[in-house]
């Protein structure tokens, strides 16, 4: 930038501060530096008298950048310090040497006592490329996202990587949700991406997101080194331990760079391969090798910052940084010119062939010509390129002409002293900032969509769960969605506090349905019932901490039988139901975790627990599965009042699980403590018959008698159960359930006994979803059993042909187009099985083209046969997989 357009970077002002960027700008001679007026004074009135001489040690391997990066700071350090003894002939001579960049070797200085405490104290070499390194990798933490976005489209990469992050549960790092976010919208509406699986797009995300935050935190620390006066003492007195922490900050930063260098590189090579102009392709590849440093490279000077840093060597370590953080530039700046010129080649060489741009005039096919006005960019990148095009031009000249200076010019949109990069910056910061509008919407955390792949999931799950669930007799029930919350406060105990509250209408206090057991307590209790068995598969709110398999909205199966029937007969099918469940859903391995509310309480009396402490003592005890004993112990004597005898007592108890018939045969033996309390009696009664029950329905394998399980909620009265899911998808439990015998009379009706059990299907989903990626399969979103393509645009004679199918209760689809290759691709993206091809020759002789789409086999029927030829190859389907 011409000196007269340089800026002014005061010092010493009220107020004022100095940033890395302006440090940056005065180290290259982009601003003049000046002192305040008020500062200048306040130093002019020192009387002090020089006593020592210094000469300031700037590093032989220090650029002339990084020479007057570190007098800069020197220079506000010497302003800020406010001492006695600070005279203003320093900073003068300081400033004019920055301001007309003169030499800096300024020999010995006659300094004062305070002058040489400063000098020796400030540590300005390594905070003045501090801050150099600050400003560059700001800005690098801003482009490479464009950049990498612009060699997506060129390597044609699948980016769905960036449409999953964010998945609700809290969980996902703020900086990779800024990345994924910057990507889809500099992405957004491109027809190039999303067919090329590349490591070196999948890794983005997280080397950029880490860029990112190591970046915010190196910026924070310059902020306050930059503006932090030195504390003036005695003259070599020694650091105080800033220096170390400093270039402690800049080892992240160090190895950020190089992931960033190693990961760009790959996209450049990538790049350069896709040049399909052998000549413009060869002298790129040349001058990149040439330009740029290799990976090898790239881990060699890491060591060197590593060893640098460990033997204490800072001058020469931050060097190292800033020399690491110049090659990334160059890398950076080479995958753009790459890819611009991937993206961009044809147009730029003036050629319309895709042959060598040095001769030819080869004619362009019109399928070719056609193929290039289709091509699409993202949104974000499309403005990148048109900037980027539109400098190029007034600058003049072409890839063609000379590739040299071609190449330097493109070049000069990432160098951060130049006013072109300027432009690019600010196209960036339009993109991304200024036009919030285009970003995407988001969903609020606890919630998901759901894409046809997961739908598919889905329905095929509701349906055999509906199925098990007819097939022991209940009948379907729905509810709201909120109810009145007096109805559903009281009833979950400690948890009541994650009921959703909405807001008064027209005097009614509303919440969203915690589950669907109080609900359809409800309403038996209201309708007078005494007798049901139901089933409702719906959606239910908790106002949770969102995490892995934890949601704030998720679907509740559940399954409740009420009324009076012989004793333990709904405990036994309930639990059978469970295990039916998860074995038809397919999950894997998993166990039944079981106890009895009664068998609890009696534990906790005879460890001397008041009973007003039962429920809340069950809470804690239900937390055994997240938490060790210790953490829960604590939890009971310092918040919960127990004693350490006590909560010791419970601790002997909870450690018993085992084999059901077993360990019941141990806790019946004679000298059990249980046995001296009546209502543990009546519940190891309960769990005999119950036991023996599930041994004859042939699921007793599956279940584990555990003293531990709790189950925090209030309502429960008998047997409690709890399903866990014992795969690598970590879930926590899939099913729960127990005896309520209270809550329906808690309505104000007369009680009915009711069991039931709830299937956490969220987390049954997870898990299904996790073993089809494990196993590779493939989805089919859709059932459609045959595609009738047309081959022109006729609509009416289209929706004739396939509403045959339709009448006929076949699965069909309708598809126009002229090309057949896009019928073909349609059914083997779809996966549909069958292709009725219909053209205008067929129509004329009254036939069809039938086509087997896995075997690749067609044959010619006529039209009036179709349908029933169609049927027959789908009946002889269905008998195969039977």
């Amino acid at each position: 930038m011409p000196d007269g357009e340089a800026t002014t970077v005061t010092l010493g002002g009220k107020g004022s501060a100095l940033a890395p960027s302006s440090v940056f700008a005065v180290a290259n001679g982009l601003a003049k530096v000046r002192v305040d007026s008020s500062a200048h004074d306040r130093l002019a009135a020192s009387r002090s008298s020089p006593s020592a001489t210094y000469q300031i040690p700037f590093p032989s391997q220090f650029t002339p950048e990084e020479s007057r990066a570190s007098l800069t700071v020197l220079l506000s350090k010497l302003v800020l310090s406010g001492a006695s003894g600070t005279r203003p002939v320093l900073p003068e001579l300081f400033s004019s040497s920055l301001n007309s960049r003169e030499s800096l070797d300024f020999g010995q200085l006659d300094v004062t006592e305070e002058e040489l405490s400063i000098l020796e104290k400030s540590d300005t070499n390594l905070h003045g490329v501090c801050a150099l390194l600050d400003h560059q990798s700001t800005f690098l933490s801003m482009v490479v996202d464009a950049v990498a976005a612009l060699s997506c489209e060129a390597i044609k990469a699948d980016v769905s990587v960036f449409n999953s992050v964010d998945a609700g549960d809290g969980f996902t790092p703020k900086d990779e949700i800024g990345v994924s976010s910057d990507m889809k919208v500099l992405l957004n509406g491109s027809k190039l991406v999303g067919k090329v699986e590349v490591e070196a797009v999948r890794s983005i995300l997280k080397i950029h997101a880490t860029l990112r935050k190591v970046v915010k935190s190196l910026h924070l620390e310059m902020r306050a080194n930059l503006n932090s006066a030195v504390k003036v003492g005695k003259a070599g007195s020694g650091k105080d331990g800033a220096v170390v922490a400093g270039a402690t900050a800049l080892l992240p930063l160090a190895s950020a760079l190089q992931s960033v260098g190693e990961s760009s590189l790959l996209r450049t090579k990538m790049n350069l391969d896709l040049i399909t102009a052998d000549s413009l392709r060869s002298s790129l590849v040349h001058m990149f090798e040439r330009q740029c440093i290799t990976a090898d490279d790239l881990r060699g000077k890491f060591k060197v910052i590593l060893d640098t840093h460990y033997g204490r060597d800072y001058d020469n370590f931050v060097h190292e940084v800033y020399v690491l953080s110049g090659s990334v530039w160059k890398i950076v700046a080479w995958e753009a010119v790459s890819a611009f010129v991937a993206l961009e080649g044809a147009k730029l060489t003036g050629k319309e062939t895709e042959g060598d741009v040095t001769g030819g005039n080869a004619q362009v096919d019109k399928k070719t010509e056609k193929k290039k006005k289709k091509v699409v960019l993202g949104k974000g990148t499309a403005v990148v390129v048109h900037v980027i095009t539109d400098i190029l031009q007034r600058i003049g000249g072409n890839a063609a002409d000379i590739v040299e200076k071609f190449v330097e010019d493109l070049l000069l949109f990432f160098d951060t002293k130049d006013q072109h990069f300027d432009v690019l910056l600010k196209t960036l910061q339009d993109i991304l900032e200024s036009n919030e509008s285009r970003r995407l919407p988001k969903l609020p955390k606890g919630t998901r969509d759901f894409a046809k792949e997961q739908m598919a999931i889905r329905e095929k799950a509701f349906s055999i769960i509906t199925e098990v669930f007819k097939k022991h007799g209940a009948t379907a029930l729905d509810t709201p969605v909120f109810e009145l919350r007096e109805t559903l406060m009281g009833k979950y105990g400690e948890d009541s506090k994650l009921i959703y509250d909405l807001a008064d209408q027209g005097g009614e206090l509303c919440s969203l349905r915690y589950d669907l057991t109080v609900p359809f307590a409800r309403y038996m209790a209201m309708n007078g019932l005494t007798s049901m068995k139901r089933y409702q598969i719906a959606k239910v709110y908790r106002r949770d901490n969102p995490s892995k398999g934890r949601y704030r909205e998720f679907y509740q199966c559940d399954f409740d039988i009420a009324g009076p029937y012989a004793r333990m007969q709904p405990d036994s099918e309930v639990i059978k139901i469970m295990t039916e469940l998860l074995d038809k859903l397919n999950i894997g391995e998993y166990e039944v975790k079981l106890n009895h509310r009664k068998l609890l309480d009696g534990m906790l009396e005879i460890c001397g627990v008041p009973p007003e402490k039962f429920r809340t003592i069950c809470s804690s005890v239900d937390k055994l599965d997240k938490q060790s004993f210790d953490q829960i112990r604590k939890e009971m004597v310092e918040e919960k009042g127990l004693t350490p005898e006590m909560a010791d007592g419970i601790g002997e108890f909870v450690k018993k699980r085992g084999r059901p018939l077993e360990l019941l045969s141990e806790l019946q033996q004679k000298g059990s403590k249980f046995l001296e309390n009546e209502g543990s009696v009546q519940a190891l009664n309960d769990l005999e018959i119950l036991f023996k029950a599930l041994d004859k329905a042939k699921c007793i394998d599956k279940v584990v008698f555990d003293l531990s399980l709790a189950r925090g909620l209030d309502y429960y009265t008998g047997v409690i159960y709890e399903a866990v899911f014992k795969g690598l998808t970590q879930v926590g439990s899939i099913a729960a359930g127990g005896r309520y015998d209270d809550l329906i009379g808690m309505f104000g009706s007369k009680p009915v006994p009711a069991v039931g059990v709830s299937l956490g299907i969220e987390r049954v989903f997870a898990i299904m979803e996790q073993n089809q990626k494990d196993q590779n399969q493939t989805i089919r979103a859709t059932e459609t059993q045959v595609l009738v393509g047309f081959l022109g645009e006729d609509l009416p004679l289209g929706t004739e042909l396939v509403n045959e199918f339709w009448e006929a209760n076949v699965k069909a689809e309708l598809m126009l187009n002229k090309r057949v290759m896009k019928h073909i691709d349609h059914a083997k993206d779809s996966r549909i099985p069958y292709m009725v091809l219909v053209g205008e020759r067929e129509l004329s002789e009254g036939v069809v083209k039938l086509k087997d789409i896995e075997a690749a086999k067609e044959e010619v029927i006529p039209r009036t046969q179709m349908v029933e030829e169609v049927k027959k190859r789908l009946l002889t389907i269905r008998e195969a997989t039977l």
